[in-house]
């Protein structure tokens, strides 16, 4: 059996099959990413042609360490994106279902339904949540989670708020954290995200181990180079932590101005309440400006920030 297709942000072909244009002549507001990636510079060649070797690996678990001052007592567990991890953590609950809070991330529901280990009450489940949640921004407390008996935490959009954590915040022994790469470092294409969680949870005894289902050599040699580089970089994620709350102010002053209400969101995205979503989003890629909709909500239009040389074609395309 095929599995329908999911919602999420992009798709630009369609838009540009639809709506016309070029891709360059497009600006993708649809989804969270960071509109100014880290920089990669000049990757080593042996990062393309050798086999990723273990010091590459204990790079790049040591700087995430540092980076999201993960306690020793946890391990850190890279892989080929965050979207692999959430397939593979039904896995990781054991007989346990999942308790899912809508509206959030679809993926996390997708995951679990495929293994019909979804929960209709918290009681007893492990408790799945994004921190923040997308796309609405809602934080998660710890008292959220007091009786949770396992929890995950997709914390996909926490890098621009790192004081939001659960790292080093009370939660439920079993709990499993979620770091991606692709929104805060603005490197979806580098796949690359990272399980943060205690070794007896990301290793059950009665079955295989998250490293063991994600195989050997997981990480691609280029993306254990970048990530290390983007974790010891503290400099450029504080620079950019200060860029993005600038632009998401400027980003509401916009649309507050032309109507629409904000709902919440975070630095990297925008959630705004309008009369029309659709009319909205047919509205703005008529000027080649996509966004992004939801099937659940017809008044919920949620926006990315554009890089700093494509705030005009915005600005044009609200007028």
């Amino acid at each position: 059996m095929i599995a329908p297709p999911r919602d999420h942000g992009g798709g630009l072909d369609a838009a540009i099959a639809r709506y016309g244009g070029t891709r360059a002549g497009w600006l993708d507001l649809s989804t969270g990413i960071n509109p100014v990636p880290y920089p990669i510079g000049d990757i080593p060649a042996e990062a393309w042609t050798a086999l990723p070797d273990q010091a590459a690996t204990d790079r790049l678990e040591a700087a995430a360490r540092r980076f999201w001052r993960v306690p020793d007592a946890l391990r850190i567990v890279p892989a080929p994106g965050a979207s692999a991890l959430i397939a593979r953590m039904p896995d990781l609950t054991g007989s346990r279902p999942a308790w899912i809070p809508a509206p959030t991330y679809n993926e996390h529901a997708a995951a679990f339904a495929a293994h019909g280990k979804i929960a209709e009450s918290p009681k007893g489940a492990a408790h799945v949540i994004v921190h923040p949640n997308n796309p609405d921004g809602r934080l998660w407390h710890t008292e959220d989670l007091a009786k949770a008996p396992m929890a995950i935490i997709d914390e996909s959009f926490c890098d621009e708020s790192p004081g939001l954590s659960f790292v080093a915040r009370p939660k439920p022994e079993k709990t499993i954290i979620l770091k991606s790469f692709g929104k805060f470092w603005g490197l979806a294409g580098l796949r690359l995200g990272i399980a943060i969680g205690p070794p007896d949870t990301l290793g059950p005894p009665d079955r295989p181990s998250l490293a063991e289902n994600l195989g050997p050599w997981p990480v691609s040699g280029p993306a254990l180079e970048i990530g290390a580089r983007a974790l010891e970089d503290t400099a450029w994620a504080d620079a950019t932590r200060a860029r993005l709350a600038e632009g998401a102010a400027r980003l509401d002053t916009l649309l507050v101005a032309e109507g629409a209400a904000p709902l919440g969101g975070t630095t990297l995205f925008r959630l705004y309440e309008v009369d029309d979503a659709a009319t909205w989003q047919h509205r703005l890629a008529g000027r080649h400006v996509w966004s992004r909709i939801f099937p659940y909500s017809r008044t919920w239009l949620r926006l990315g920030l554009p890089a700093p040389d494509r705030w005009g074609q915005l600005e044009a395309a609200l007028q």
